[in-house]
């Protein structure tokens, strides 16, 4: 019943947007309002038509999924497999990571199991790298063919029948090939396998909209929707890495694709063009870095636009042999999808033109409007929904296509004029680059469109109501709508364009690992609540003392993999009734530092997979507003508890002392305004003494005193209880204080509250 309503679904979409582009057709191009109409006119309504055809290929495919069934394989011998890590001027820090995650994966046999670190960039320290991990180190003569060249060189030197290709920062996790290898051992011939790219990091998008945990991965449609869906028509792209590829079947067309900047996607299509049936799924196996600058993001798609293009030309898709019409259209609209930045500028411009400069874009009336627009409108938004499993929506595309059309545009042209892109640019991710501010000029250069259609859009807006009062009609109620979706994807434009500074060099994951923290005879068993390849926290429920100039010993274990290393307290923090202790690496060895990054990245990326439900456009806006326009905190690193108290305690002298606040080595008093200031304290509670000596009688909070007995206190068992009992207190008082305000705030009127307040004080 479910794959009926998916097909009754596209079937009305496509009947009404049938129906619509009929209608846009024949009834509403502008022939007798000038040629700049015209011209205008007809290059909307072919962006238009183009935009159809390629919503009826896409939602056909959506609304008929294959999904391939991982044979059984009990009993059989698995086959020798060769992985490629393709690197040019990657970090090494980087490559270590991606090595070690490939050096991790299971395998019945793992002398089969054979890792090529393919250096393209011939430098001396990949060769100490591979020699140091144990994989081989694979550089060539010459360096012509980019990427394709050097996957080539590896493949001529190697004879494994299965081919992996990672880039340099995707790690697989560990169940990678015993996961995927299978498809291959049944009866059906498999060209390649290809898995999603997820990211570890938030991608550009979701960070720079602070919108991490609201929405999903820009790529994750694709991957995990759109490769999928493909799987019918057998036009799933190879994506150059996280793939498995048979090595038949690249020997039979030749190799990896050369001289295109895209030789992953023309090495796929070369490779179904064969009869090789391709698959794509949508479970994750590997995880890598996303760019996080807008430079290296804008270079990188730029590259896909160009090279898809490119392999267009150069292989002639409608004329390829081995392809069946189907595959033609399937991978035409692959291609044709890199004009999406020509189509929005259309989209954007059309209102402006009509509203600011009376320019007839679209002949028609509100009525019209109401048939033949709404319906198809509404149909396509809801069958996007419904068929991407709340991956995507017309909102989130739409903010996309704008974000990235001023950057796309100026390659798309030129591509298709022929006027190509020669050199392969590899994407920047250096996680050190996260900390570094981009280059305000380039922002601006970027966003320049963006700021003047803004202007426009807003300008024809105010038009609009302007003449709809002056008028007395609602035909501007239209080109409003139309200007109020161009100004909400251009606000967010900018928003991302100006971005938001990175505030740690490595990702922080939220895991529950166990953890034992151990330091001067003592020994602490917890949990972590967030790790990192350089440190994690735990949270306490009580505020441990753990002096910060000391070195800790920090184990953590999980089912898979166990790793040591010691560390220093990086900040303690007060959260609610908790403490959360932040712990750094101070010290690890090469092994422990290798499963410490299993520990890390051998797991399901924690972002989210759908689109948080119930947000709308204002929602988007006012969520980005609030963030941006945040009074910015200076938090102060404490490396010990700070205990906030308020409790009145006895002095050895029998005076009561008013404690502010405690940390361990260091305790904050109040006294009487008439009283002197005592150069040593000694506060009793219970069997307990605290000796103190001054230390700043001027600090601002009140009298500073230092501890000075506090071996003795920690090695007093009763010192704990004492300490809990105070906490208590302080808790109880804030409690009663919040519970009497309600009460009263609900029972009294204004003028009872004021006597009662004026009663307290």
């Amino acid at each position: 019943m479910e794959s009926l309503g998916r097909r009754l679904l596209v079937f009305f979409t496509v009947l009404t947007s049938i129906i619509y582009i009929i209608w846009r057709m024949f009834f509403t191009i502008p022939f007798h309002y000038g040629w700049f109409s015209l011209l205008f006119g007809l290059a909307l309504f072919i962006t238009e038509f183009i935009g159809f055809f390629e919503m009826v290929i896409h939602f056909s495919q959506l609304s008929n999924p294959v999904v391939p069934k991982r044979p059984n394989i009990e009993g059989k011998v698995y086959p020798d497999v060769d992985v490629f890590i393709s690197t040019y001027n990657e970090p090494t820090e980087l490559l270590y990571k991606t090595i070690n995650a490939c050096l991790h994966m299971e395998y019945p046999d793992l002398s089969k199991v054979h890792i090529y670190l393919c250096d393209d960039g011939h430098r001396d320290e990949m060769g100490e790298l591979a020699k140091k991990m144990g994989v081989i180190h694979l550089v060539r003569d010459t360096h012509e063919h980019a990427k394709a060249g050097n996957l080539n060189y590896a493949l001529s030197v190697s004879n494994s029948p299965y081919i992996v290709t990672f880039d340099a920062d995707m790690m697989p996790r560990h169940d990678f090939l015993t996961a995927c290898i299978p498809y291959f051992m049944g009866e059906e011939t498999i060209g390649f396998l290809q898995t999603p790219q997820t990211f570890y990091n938030p991608d550009l998008f979701q960070y720079n909209l602070y919108s991490e945990n609201r929405f999903p991965n820009e790529q994750d449609y694709f991957y995990r929707d759109v490769q999928v869906m493909r799987n019918a028509s057998n036009t799933v792209i190879y994506g150059g890495t996280n793939t498995i590829l048979s090595r038949a079947a690249l020997e039979e067309i030749g190799g990896f694709y050369t001289g295109v900047i895209t030789e992953d996607f023309a090495t796929g299509m070369m490779i179904e063009s064969k009869g090789y049936q391709c698959y794509a799924i949508d479970e994750a196996y590997a995880s890598g870095m996303a760019p996080e600058d807008l430079k290296s993001l804008l270079k990188q798609r730029q590259r896909w636009a160009r090279g898809c293009i490119q392999t267009g030309r150069k292989i002639h898709i409608l004329f390829l042999k081995g392809f069946n019409f189907r595959q033609k259209l399937s991978y035409i609209t692959s291609i044709s999808y890199w004009y999406g930045s020509l189509k929005r500028l259309l989209y954007i411009l059309s209102p402006i033109l009509y509203a600011v400069f009376n320019v007839m874009v679209v002949k028609c009336t509100l009525l019209e409007i109401l048939i033949f627009w709404l319906p198809m409108y509404i149909l396509n938004n809801l069958t996007l929904r419904h068929l991407s499993g709340n991956i995507r929506n017309t909102r989130l595309t739409n903010v996309y296509e704008t974000i990235l059309f001023p950057g796309l545009l100026p390659s798309v042209i030129l591509e298709t004029l022929g006027i190509s892109q020669k050199t392969f640019v590899v994407t920047k991710k250096d996680a050190e680059e996260k900390l570094k501010t981009n280059d305000g000029w380039y922002k601006f250069r970027q966003s320049l469109p963006i700021l003047i259609l803004l202007f426009f859009s807003i300008l024809g807006m105010t038009l609009c109501i302007q003449n709809t009062f002056l008028q007395g009609t609602l035909m501007y109620v239209v080109i409003m709508f139309w200007l109020s979706v161009n100004i909400f994807n251009l606000i967010m434009s900018l928003f991302f364009m100006y971005g938001r500074r990175a505030h740690r060099q490595f990702e922080r994951f939220d895991a529950e690992i166990d953890c034992t923290i151990s330091y001067r005879n003592r020994i602490i068993r917890t949990k972590t609540t967030n790790i990192s390849e350089k440190g994690l926290s735990v949270t306490l429920d009580f505020p441990e003392w753990i002096p910060s100039e000391d070195s800790v010993k920090i184990e953590l274990t999980t089912e898979r993999y166990r790793t040591s290393w010691c560390g220093k307290v990086a900040n303690v923090m007060n959260i609610g009734e908790k403490w959360r202790y932040g712990f750094e690496v101070t010290e690890i060895t090469d092994e422990n530092q290798r499963r410490m990054l299993q520990i890390v990245y051998d797991r399901e990326p924690t972002l989210p997979k759908e689109i948080e439900k119930g947000l709308s456009t204002v929602d988007d806006i006012m969520i980005n507003i609030h963030q941006r326009s945040k009074i910015k905190r200076n938090y102060f690193s404490r490396k010990l508890p700070r205990l906030k108290l308020n409790t009145f305690i006895n002095t050895e002298d029998g005076k009561r002392v008013l404690v502010k606040d405690f940390n361990y080595q260091y305790i904050t008093v109040q006294l009487g305004s008439n009283e002197a200031i005592p150069d040593k304290l000694t506060l009793c509670e219970n069997s307990i003494q605290l000796h103190c000596q001054l230390e700043d009688p001027t600090f601002s909070h009140g009298i500073f005193y230092r501890i000075v007995n506090l071996d003795e206190l920690l090695s007093n068992s009763e010192f704990r209880y004492v300490l809990r009992s105070w906490m208590d207190d302080y808790q109880l008082e804030i409690d009663e204080n919040e519970s009497y305000h309600k009460k009263i705030s609900k029972t009294l009127e204004l003028p009872e509250i004021l006597d009662e307040l004026e009663y307290l004080q």
